[in-house]
């Protein structure tokens, strides 16, 4: 079970990087589209860089941002070759024609992250058609009125009995229990915003217990 970083802050994925909890970063449009303007392949190579500065490898998923399922292909060779990172996964969200996208870039030698999941079916579907992760919008799912546990358990038996060369992304993570109940499902890693891997170090009762110890330790050590 994995904990990936899911921002495009620099800022961000250093601190992460640097606590040794995540092992791997995904970004998107919008969350790229927090940060100050910038060339996007520029911005990319910085985030890639400094996984490289932290002597890590760690996967990195950059999604298209062409609609055309044809002119996803060519966008995701640019990035692929702009990028100099050996750990470089392109996202490319779940539909019909998409499908033959992702068979595509697969069969080129080139991971797919299948985003945007909202069903075990279409992880499924994006696991035979070779996708290297199938990511679920598990919060959205829930939502809509979905069972992201179920869906997760559902899919990780699926890959498993199958033998996919494929891993499951549980995002669109909200609380920490999430992360945690989403590993116990089955979702092989979990990728979430800073903030609530932040949230997930920290409980009332702890604060309360080391202000505890430290009162008895100074009433005792006067």
């Amino acid at each position: 079970m994995k904990l990936f970083a899911d921002t495009a802050s620099i800022q961000e994925i250093e601190k992460l990087l640097s606590l040794g909890v995540v092992q791997g970063v995904t970004t998107n449009p919008s969350l790229l589209s927090k940060e100050p303007k910038a060339d996007f392949h520029q911005h990319i190579q910085k985030i890639a860089d400094l996984c490289k500065d932290h002597n890590l490898s760690v996967p990195l998923s950059v999604e298209v941002f062409a609609i055309d399922p044809k002119k996803m292909i060519d966008q995701a060779k640019e990035i692929f070759e702009k990028i100099d990172y050996e750990n470089l996964n392109i996202k490319i969200p779940v539909g019909f024609d998409e499908l033959h996208t992702i068979h595509e870039l697969s069969n080129l030698g080139i991971p797919v992250n299948c985003t945007c999941c909202f069903t075990e079916t279409q992880m499924q579907l994006a696991a035979l058609s070779g996708a290297r992760y199938v990511s679920l919008f598990y919060n959205r799912l829930r939502d809509a009125g979905g069972d992201p546990l179920e869906a997760l358990k559902r899919t990780r038996n699926f890959i498993d009995s199958q033998m996919l060369p494929c891993e499951i992304i549980a995002g669109s993570i909200r609380n920490p229990y999430d992360i945690a109940d989403a590993w116990s499902a089955g979702s092989h890693i979990v990728t979430a915003g800073f903030s609530v891997i932040e949230k997930a170090t920290l409980h009332n009762k702890t604060d309360e217990s080391i202000q505890g110890f430290l009162n008895d330790f100074e009433a005792w050590i006067k």
